[in-house]
């Protein structure tokens, strides 16, 4: 399936930048709230190499908490070397990991945000299709993308990308290039400076509400 090859490959172009990352890089703050560099970079790699009884574990462990669990096994990862993650990408970088309920956009969304969490503090840049970040931007408004947007973020508001042919929803005007609209869908507030209408200040008041993660 062409998602699972834009899957790998993502996963191949972000093994190639952690390689490169000196220490000082590794611990720097990601966009994601309260995770450094390192502690993303765990964060994908965890769901490749954890298997369904370990899994199962954790998720008891935290009583039923998938956000908790989620945090407990990354922590174990994250005190690898980065090499040694990095590694595990480019060895995994073809695996079908689903997470319950969805699709391959999901684990591609994922892997396209967290990314930039990783690239952007760090001023690399990363150029993507637009066939990728449209499947993404998709995924994240036409369907329940469960743990990647929270209830009522994007409600009352009209998605608009410059740069390539995608748009979605009614009402205030959110409009901007498509990476930065990726971003902000997500709950990241670095993206909400590239982005323009009336409806930006409504969105950026509601991620100053959840966060990131």
């Amino acid at each position: 399936m062409r998602v699972y090859e834009i899957i790998a490959n993502e996963r191949r172009a972000l093994a190639d930048v952690l390689d490169e990352l000196t220490p000082e890089q590794a611990r720097k703050p990601s966009l994601c709230t309260g995770w450094s560099v390192q502690d993303v970079a765990a964060h994908l790699v965890m769901p490749l190499e954890t298997g369904p009884p370990a899994l199962a574990l954790a998720l008891l462990t935290a009583r039923g908490d998938f956000d908790r669990a989620n945090r407990r096994l990354t922590a174990r990862h994250s005190a690898r070397p980065l090499t040694e993650l990095a590694g595990s990408l480019r060895r995994n970088a073809e695996h079908r990991f689903k997470l319950p309920g969805m699709g391959p956009e999901a684990p591609l969304t994922d892997l396209l945000v967290h990314g930039q969490d990783i690239r952007r503090p760090l001023g690399i840049d990363r150029e993507f299709s637009e066939e990728r970040i449209t499947l993404s931007l998709r995924f994240l408004t036409e369907t329940r993308a469960r743990g990647f947007v929270t209830s009522g973020r994007l409600h009352g508001l009209a998605f608009d990308a410059t740069d390539l042919d995608w748009s979605h929803g009614e009402g205030a005007l959110v409009r901007g290039p498509a990476e930065a609209l990726l971003l902000s869908i997500c709950g990241r507030p670095a993206g909400l400076a590239e982005l323009r209408g009336d409806g930006t200040a409504v969105l950026r008041a509601r991620l100053t509400e959840s966060g990131s993660g």
